[in-house]
């Protein structure tokens, strides 16, 4: 086999091979802002965070009802969790924050393709993780049916949720302007949790 064949035989990265790495350094950055606010500590530290994930998830919902992304990805307004997190909200009284910031994603707004997945790859990158913090949130006394019903996972497991919906992401067609944007957008996500990471746990 030639030297040139070799080559021609390494698989391409994946766009969300790609992705990963690229939004490394501002997924660590939030992880470790998340971790010193323990979060787990008691319900009023948990609620916070659900604070957290109620403005981010707020913050692209509009994505979920768009046309245009639901028919590249499949069972995207499925996948949709705000109204889980509202019933967390509800079961830890606290009330759902209002006008504390505009969404950056409208419903009716014409989105840009690229941009767009960056957002929704960071968002369902969270589900994935949350298994993990639905055992935390259990030593709290909360599980899928009170108070950590966004954390559940899918019907068909996480994983499988998962890889759907890579699989859909890295098959899209996309320009390179659209690849880098793709890129900019999870970066713009990343920053944005952190954001409202600040903002939820600075309160005190």
């Amino acid at each position: 086999m030639s030297i040139a064949t070799e080559i021609s035989a390494v698989p391409e990265e994946k766009r969300t091979q790609r992705l990963k790495a690229a939004t490394h350094a501002a997924h660590e950055r939030l992880d470790k802002r998340i971790m010193q606010a323990n979060p787990f500590t008691d319900r009023e530290s948990y609620g916070r965070f659900v604070t957290m994930q109620y403005l981010f998830h707020r913050d692209l919902d509009a994505l979920f009802f768009n046309q245009e992304l639901g028919a590249l990805l499949p069972d995207l307004s499925g996948r949709r969790r705000l109204t889980f997190i509202e019933q967390d909200l509800a079961d830890l009284g606290i009330a759902v924050p209002q006008s504390m910031c505009t969404p950056t994603f409208t419903k009716g707004d014409k989105v840009a393709l690229g941009d767009s997945l960056g957002w929704l790859y960071v968002i369902e990158g969270s589900n994935l993780g949350a298994a993990f913090l639905l055992k935390y949130a259990a030593k709290l006394g909360l599980d899928e049916t009170m108070g950590a019903r966004h954390l559940a996972g899918a019907p068909e497991g996480r994983g499988l949720h998962w890889r759907t919906f890579t699989a859909a992401l890295d098959s899209v067609e996309l320009s390179d302007g659209e690849e880098r944007a793709v890129i900019d957008g999870a970066d713009a996500a990343f920053a944005r949790v952190y954001d409202f990471a600040e903002l939820a746990f600075s309160e005190r």
